[in-house]
C-alpha cells in the first residue's frame, strides 16, 4: 500500500502509466526512453521505480542514447538496482538498435560516396571511447575487398604504419583505398596530425599507382569526409 514516498513502485501505478500497460493499450512510440529502458531492467531498486532507475540512468549520459551506449557492464553495475543481469540486457538491448540502424550497410559493397562509407564503418567505430585506424581496400569498381583495422590507440591518437597500409593494399591487389579512423571525443574536425597523415599516404599511394578516394573521420553519429571538403590531395 501507498507509504506517502512519491517514488511509487510501478504495480501501484495506474494502469496506461505503467511501461508495458501503456505500451500495449497506446504503442511503443507512446514511451520514453525512460519507459523502453524500464521494461528492460524490469524493477529498480528501494528507493526508485524502474523508470525513475533508468530517468537516472539516462541523465548522467545528457538523455543521449549514443552516450549511453558507451557504457559498460561495469559502468552500468555502479546504479544501485542494475546488477550484472540487468546490465548485460541493457548492453544487448543497445547494441541491437545499433545493428537495426546500421542493417543496409551489409548490402553496401561498392562505395559511391561518403555516406557509404560511414554506414560501413560506423558500426564499428561510433561508440569507442578509444581511436582506431581502418583501411578499406577496393577494386577497380570500387567494390569492397576488405576492411581491415590497422591500429587500435588511447584516446587522443593510434599509430599509423604506411608500410603496413601498402602491404595490404598488395595483398589484395588493391586499386584504390579508403582510410578511416574515429574521434572519441565527438569532435569531428580532422586535426593537424590527421591532415599530414592523409597527406603522407596520398603522396605515397600515387607513386605505387594506388588511389586514396577518401579518408573519413567518424565522430559518433556523424562524420567528416577528405574528398566531400575537397582536401583528400592537401
Amino acid at each position: 500500500m501507498y507509504n506517502g514516498s512519491d517514488n511509487l513502485t510501478i504495480k501501484y501505478w495506474a494502469e496506461e502509466d505503467r511501461p508495458r500497460e501503456k505500451l500495449l493499450l497506446k504503442g511503443k512510440e507512446s514511451l520514453s526512453d525512460a519507459e523502453l529502458l524500464a521494461i528492460i531492467i524490469g524493477s529498480g531498486n528501494r528507493t526508485l521505480s524502474a523508470v525513475s532507475l533508468c530517468q537516472q540512468i539516462l541523465a548522467s549520459c545528457k538523455n543521449d542514447l549514443a552516450l549511453l551506449s558507451k557504457k559498460s557492464i561495469v559502468d552500468l553495475m555502479s546504479f544501485s538496482g542494475i546488477g550484472e543481469a540487468k546490465a548485460i540486457s541493457i548492453v544487448a538491448a543497445l547494441e541491437l538498435g545499433k545493428r537495426k540502424q546500421y542493417l543496409p550497410a551489409k548490402d553496401i559493397i561498392q562505395i559511391k560516396c561518403s555516406n557509404d562509407i560511414f554506414m560501413v564503418m560506423c558500426p564499428l567505430l561510433s561508440d569507442l571511447y578509444f581511436e582506431e585506424f581502418w583501411i578499406i581496400t577496393l577494386n577497380k569498381n570500387n567494390r569492397i575487398i576488405r576492411k581491415i583495422k590497422l591500429s587500435s590507440g588511447g584516446i587522443s591518437g593510434t599509430v599509423v604504419d604506411y608500410k603496413m597500409i601498402f602491404n595490404y593494399a598488395f595483398q589484395d591487389a588493391a586499386s584504390s583505398m579508403i582510410l578511416v579512423h574515429n574521434h572519441p571525443s565527438g569532435n569531428v574536425e580532422p586535426s593537424e596530425p590527421d591532415k599530414i597523415i592523409t597527406k603522407n599516404i596520398v603522396s605515397a599511394a600515387k607513386l605505387l599507382e594506388i588511389t586514396i578516394l577518401d579518408h573519413l573521420i567518424v565522430a559518433g553519429e556523424k562524420y567528416f569526409s577528405f574528398a566531400d571538403e575537397g582536401i583528400i590531395n592537401i
